[in-house]
């Protein structure tokens, strides 16, 4: 089977096990928060795979040029350019129309750095949706857990109460210290990332991926409209 025939088969079965978006949320303005903190350099188990920021380049650029036709996207991305290594929180540029080539551009040009201060970063993510949109949709992409002293699960019941709903992909998510050196290699099916209950609490999505394919259905689920699958 073609890679590209594997991908649409998983982005069908996709849509089909889980619940599909409302066609409203699919055109509402939507805050990639990516990560690109220091594990995305990581390899895989054994080291025998690209670094992670590969994959996550490589679902990007074959998901978001679909969905930017359909709704307005923006993207802050945290890890890199910080003063230290928790404050590195970038907003790149809030919603916009046609913003597939920006992200692409931003995402492609990112190097990973810095620590996981993924509590900050989606807090800001809605906040530039509240006042730009009143509300929206926020979608977190991380491979590991907080590690700047946020909490997520706190924040979730904060945006629970506003217009926010956040999805989360976590990818390669690895045990409680996230480190593959320690993991065997069916440790993902029991590790997740803490920050699912901002999925949980605000009526989002909280997805587990392993590989390119399930990124890129990862990205269509969360982003998408059902016109897409």
């Amino acid at each position: 089977m073609r890679p590209r025939d594997r991908i649409i088969g998983t982005i069908v079965a996709a849509s089909l096990s889980a619940p599909a978006l409302a066609q409203e949320e699919c055109r509402e303005d939507a805050m990639i928060v990516f990560d690109a903190s220091g594990s995305m350099a990581e390899m895989g188990f054994n080291h025998i795979d690209e670094p992670r920021i590969f994959d996550a380049r490589h679902a990007v650029a074959t998901a978001i040029p679909e969905i930017a036709k359909l709704r307005r996207l923006g993207l802050l991305i945290y890890g890199p350019s910080g003063a230290d290594s928790c404050s590195g929180l970038d907003l790149r540029f809030p919603p916009i129309e046609n913003a597939a080539a920006p992200i692409l551009n931003e995402i492609n040009a990112v190097q990973p750095e810095g620590e996981t201060p993924l509590t900050e970063a989606v807090r800001n993510a809605a906040d530039v949706l509240l006042s730009t949109s009143g509300g929206g949709t926020v979608v977190l992409f991380t491979d590991g857990k907080e590690t700047c002293g946020g909490t997520p699960c706190q924040l979730a019941a904060e945006l629970a109460a506003e217009d926010i709903t956040v999805h989360v992909i976590g990818y390669k998510v690895r045990g409680e210290f996230f480190a593959w050196e320690s993991q065997g290699d069916n440790d993902y099916q029991n590790a997740e990332t803490v920050s699912r209950c901002l999925a949980d609490r605000t009526g989002g999505l909280y997805l587990a991926t392993e590989t390119v394919e399930d990124l890129i259905a990862a990205f269509y689920q969360t982003l998408g409209c059902r016109v897409l699958f």
